[in-house]
């Protein structure tokens, strides 16, 4: 089974997840940032795409390669602040997925927390007044701190088990 994971990241996290999933995956499996993503991708028995969130969707470096990303067999995998559990998590991976041209449902997808770029955060300080719903509150500051431990352990090793679970469901679909 020839796959390829190909990744964005902005603070390492998605690259950390990336090269977990990878890590499970055929001997030899490429693991590129997107930016260095092949032409053809048709070839591939599975595309493993990873993004970190960005406003609710893929960033804009994964958006293009999402944007030409035809091969039904493609599993999602990405990194946001946010809990990976939440409404905006689900749809954060949702709304990639409609980015893709394929009209076939996703092979898998999974979401972990990520530290969220100090930058970011500072940015943040600046553009939202207090009492905006984005402005960095204390809560929004506990939110931050939480996010800036992952990805973990757990979330490496729920990584590699995304991955086997792929293979797993590229073997019923094959």
């Amino acid at each position: 089974m020839e796959c390829i994971v190909l990744y964005s990241s902005r603070t390492g996290n998605t690259r950390k997840i990336a090269e977990a999933v990878c890590s499970v995956l055929p001997a030899g499996t490429p693991c590129l940032p997107v930016a260095e993503a092949p032409p053809d991708l048709s070839r591939y028995d599975c595309v493993f795409a990873g993004f970190w969130v960005d406003r609710g969707t893929a960033d804009a470096q994964s958006k293009q390669l999402l944007a030409r990303l035809d091969n039904p067999k493609t599993a999602l995998f990405a990194t946001l602040g946010a809990e990976p559990c939440s409404q905006h998590a689900a749809d954060s991976l949702r709304n990639a997925a409609a980015l893709r041209p394929c009209a076939e449902p996703l092979v898998n997808s999974f979401i972990c927390q990520g530290k969220v770029d100090p930058q970011l955060i500072e940015q943040m300080k600046k553009m939202f007044p207090t009492g905006h719903p984005h402005a960095v509150t204390p809560e929004r500051e506990a939110l931050h701190q939480q996010a800036a431990s992952h990805p973990d352990e757990a979330d490496l090793a729920a990584a590699k088990a995304f991955a086997a679970e792929t293979l797993k469901r590229l073997e019923t679909i094959a």
